[in-house]
C-alpha cells in the first residue's frame, strides 16, 4: 500500500488519533514503531518510515513502542482506500478465517484456503496484499495472534499457558519466541512491566475509534433484545451465548476511565481460553468497533438529503449480529410486521427450540442452531406458513453447508444464494449482508422506512432511490441506519 510520506508525517506531527490504525510509524534511529498520536518526542523526518500494517512494521525488524502501544489501536487498517478483495480477506483473518500455522508449510495452506474462500489464486492473493497492506496474509495473522496475546497478559491474570493457547498458539515454547521476537521481552517481563494488577473477574478493553453513539446502539438492540437471549439494561448489554463448547453471559458497556479512553469494556464469566478470542472478535463485529466514523461521516455528509442526520449522529454506526444464522431467521421473521411482533415470534422459536441456560440477568436460553430449528415445527408458533417454510429452507441449508452466513463472503454471490430460498427476496437478502456479513454497501432500498424518510427529501420511487443511493458507495448501509435512526 503506498502511503504518502509527507501527509503521514504532518498527521504525526499533529498528534490526531483519528489516523491511529490507518498506519504506523516505525523511527529507524530507535528501531520501534508506534500509533501516530505516540506523545513521545517528535523524530526528524528522515529516520521514520511508514507502514500501512503493524505487521508489515514487525517484519521489517521494529518492535512496538511499550509508551503508545500501537498494537492496541483500534481496528484493522488498509481497509480504506485497498482492494474489495484485500478487504473481505482483511475481515475473514480478523474473524480467525485464516488457518495459520507457524512458518512454512502451513502457512502456504492457510493462504491457499483463504484465497479459496475468496475465489482466487493463492499467488494472487498474495500479490494484494503486498501491494495494499506491505506483507503476506500470515504475517497479519501472526500478529493478530501476538498482539491479543499481549492484550490477555496486559489485561487478565490468565496463566501463561491459557494465553498461549487463548491466543492461538501450539505450544508454549512457540509462544515465548514469538512475544521475545515481537516485543524483545519475554512474556513474563512483559506481565510484570503492566500498571496496575487485576482482579479475579475477566475484563477486556475493547477499543474504538471515537465517536460511537451508544444511545443508539442501546435504542437498536434493546428495541430487538429476545427474552432470553439478550438484555440491554441500562447501559449494559448482555447476551447468553455458546462459544466453541463453552456456555455463558458476555457483558459489553462503555468503559468508565478517568483518562477518557475509547473503549467498550467486556466482562466474561470463565471461559476457556480458546474461546476468548472468537467471543471477542464477534462483540467487535456486534458493535462495529472496526468502522472509522469520522471518515464514513464526512462522505455521506456530502449529500444534502443525509448531512442534518450525520452531524446529529456523528458516531452512528451498523449493528452487527452474533450469529449470521440467527440474524437471518430473525430478518425472515421481520417481514411486513413491526420490530416489536418479530421479537416476540423470535422468543417463542427460542422457547421452543433454544438449548435452557442458567445464567441469570433473565437470561435462560441460547438461541437454537439451524440443525435445531430445521427439526422444529415452526409453523406451530403462529406465523404465516409460507414464512414458517422460509425459515426451515434456510436452516436446511445452513445446516447441510450450502449456505454460509458470516463476514468476508462476497456480498453479490450471498444475496444470490439467499434470493434463491423460498420467501427471501432483495429487502432480506440485503438486510443479513449488512449485519450478518458486516457488509458497508449493502442497501435495502425496498425498506419502508428508508422510502419515507427519503420521500421527505422528494425522492417517491424505487430508481431515485436507488440512484441517489450510487452517490453513498461504498457506505451506503451507514446510510441507511442514519436514515433508520433519523426518522
Amino acid at each position: 500500500m503506498q502511503l504518502d510520506p509527507e501527509t503521514c508525517y504532518r498527521a504525526m506531527v499533529s498528534r490526531d488519533r483519528r489516523f491511529e490504525g490507518r498506519f504506523v510509524v516505525a523511527v529507524r534511529s530507535t528501531g520501534i514503531y508506534c500509533r501516530p498520536g505516540c506523545p513521545a518526542k517528535t523524530p526528524h523526518k528522515r529516520n521514520v518510515h511508514f507502514y500501512a500494517h503493524a505487521a508489515a512494521a514487525e517484519q521489517a525488524g521494529f518492535r512496538p513502542c511499550l509508551r503508545c502501544r500501537p498494537e492496541s489501536a483500534p481496528g484493522t487498517p488498509a481497509w480504506l482506500g485497498t482492494s474489495a478483495t484485500v478487504a473481505r480477506a482483511l475481515r475473514l483473518i480478523v474473524d480467525g478465517e485464516f488457518a495459520d500455522g507457524e512458518r512454512g508449510e502451513r502457512d502456504q495452506r492457510g493462504v491457499e484456503a483463504l484465497a479459496a474462500r475468496l475465489g482466487i489464486g493463492a499467488r494472487h492473493l498474495t500479490r494484494l496484499f503486498a501491494e495494499h497492506v506491505g506483507v503476506a496474509p500470515g504475517a497479519v495473522a501472526r500478529t493478530r495472534r501476538v498482539h491479543f496475546a499481549r492484550k490477555l497478559l496486559d489485561e487478565t491474570d490468565l496463566p501463561m499457558a491459557e494465553v498461549a493457547l487463548a491466543a492461538g498458539f501450539s505450544s508454549v515454547r512457540r509462544f515465548n519466541e514469538a512475544m521475545r521476537q515481537t516485543f524483545r521481552r519475554a512474556p513474563t517481563e512483559l506481565r510484570r512491566s503492566r500498571a496496575n494488577p487485576r482482579g479475579s473477574s475477566l475484563r477486556l478493553k475493547l477499543p474504538y475509534r471515537a465517536p460511537l453513539d451508544w444511545p443508539a446502539f442501546r435504542a437498536f438492540l434493546g428495541a430487538r433484545s429476545v427474552a432470553g437471549v439478550e438484555t440491554f439494561d441500562g447501559d449494559v448489554w448482555r447476551r447468553a451465548v455458546a462459544v466453541d463448547g463453552w456456555s455463558g453471559v458476555v457483558s459489553v458497556a462503555p468503559l468508565a476511565s478517568p483518562r477518557g479512553e475509547s473503549a467498550l469494556e467486556l466482562t466474561l464469566d470463565g471461559p476457556p481460553p480458546r474461546a476468548l478470542l472468537p467471543i471477542v472478535e464477534r462483540v467487535t463485529r456486534v458493535f462495529d468497533l472496526d468502522a472509522d466514523p469520522r471518515v464514513i461521516g464526512d462522505e455521506l455528509a456530502r449529500d444534502p438529503i443525509l448531512r442534518p442526520l450525520v452531524r446529529a449522529r456523528p458516531g452512528l454506526r451498523v449493528p452487527g449480529a452474533w450469529d449470521g444464522f440467527e440474524l437471518a431467521v430473525r430478518a425472515i421473521l421481520g417481514q411486513q410486521i413491526s420490530v416489536a411482533r418479530a421479537t416476540a415470534l423470535a422468543a417463542k422459536l427460542v422457547a421452543a427450540c433454544g438449548a435452557p441456560l442458567d445464567a441469570g440477568h433473565g437470561l435462560t436460553r441460547l438461541f437454537p442452531t439451524a440443525a435445531e430449528v430445521a427439526r422444529a415445527d415452526v409453523a406451530a408458533l403462529g406465523m404465516p406458513r409460507a414464512r414458517a417454510r422460509s425459515i426451515v429452507a434456510l436452516a436446511e441449508a445452513v445446516a447441510r453447508g450450502d449456505l454460509t452466513l458470516a463476514r468476508g463472503r462476497d456480498l453479490d454471490e450471498t444475496t444470490a444464494a439467499l434470493t434463491a430460498l423460498p420467501g427471501i427476496g432483495p429487502w432480506t437478502a440485503q438486510y443479513i449482508a449488512m449485519r450478518a456479513l458486516g457488509e458497508p454497501d449493502a442497501f435495502p432500498s425496498s425498506d419502508l422506512g428508508i422510502r419515507h424518510a427519503l420521500a421527505r427529501a422528494g425522492l417517491s420511487t424505487a430508481s431515485e432511490i436507488e440512484r441517489r443511493a450510487e452517490r453513498w458507495r461504498p457506505w451506503r448501509a451507514y446510510a441507511a441506519m442514519q436514515l433508520w435512526m433519523g426518522t
